[in-house]
């Protein structure tokens, strides 16, 4: 008996151990989001912030369009111009890995001389994007959800709005 006691009080003691919360991994588990603002700038035309998640995890991407969120990869036609050519695109696309995104601007035309500073400001300056972080391990699928649709997906999951954060990155 009394080699009993200690071996089931380490057994006891074991099981809170391992049950224990730990703050600093709640991200492979539940989905987040947090706002990124930036200015695109030559060369690249590149924002890029750092994250932190697994390789099988989900990233997605919206950018404020006045009060929506857009989904992206996106295209946007410019308007014509006086001065500027004719069937401006410009679209936004990101990529990731486990350590970053970046979302970038890329256009069929020269974004730093053939814009006017109006085009500038609306689509390259101090540019706001919501980055959702779905961790594969949250128990819920991409597929199963409209992802173009920015208030389906944080609906689905369940991502609390006031607790977004929001970073200055260039």
């Amino acid at each position: 008996m009394k080699k009993f006691l200690p071996i089931l009080l380490l057994a006891f003691v074991g099981l809170f151990i391992f049950s224990c919360k730990d703050d600093d991994t709640d991200y492979d588990t539940y989905s987040q989001a947090r706002d990124a603002t930036g200015t695109f700038t030559s060369p690249d035309f590149t924002l890029s912030m750092d994250i932190r998640i697994e390789s099988t995890d989900v990233v997605l991407v919206y950018r404020r369009d006045g009060n929506m969120w857009v989904s992206i990869p996106k295209t946007y036609y410019l308007n014509d111009v006086s001065g500027y050519p004719t069937g401006r695109e410009l679209d936004y696309n990101f990529d990731f890995n486990t350590q970053e995104v970046n979302i970038r601007t890329a256009a069929n035309f020269n974004q730093v001389t053939e814009m006017s500073p109006s085009e500038a400001t609306q689509y390259l300056s101090n540019q706001t994007f919501r980055i959702v972080l779905v961790p594969a391990s949250a128990g819920k699928t991409v597929n199963s959800v409209d992802t173009s649709d920015y208030n389906a997906v944080i609906k689905y999951y369940n991502i609390d709005e006031s607790r977004i954060k929001t970073y200055k990155i260039n």
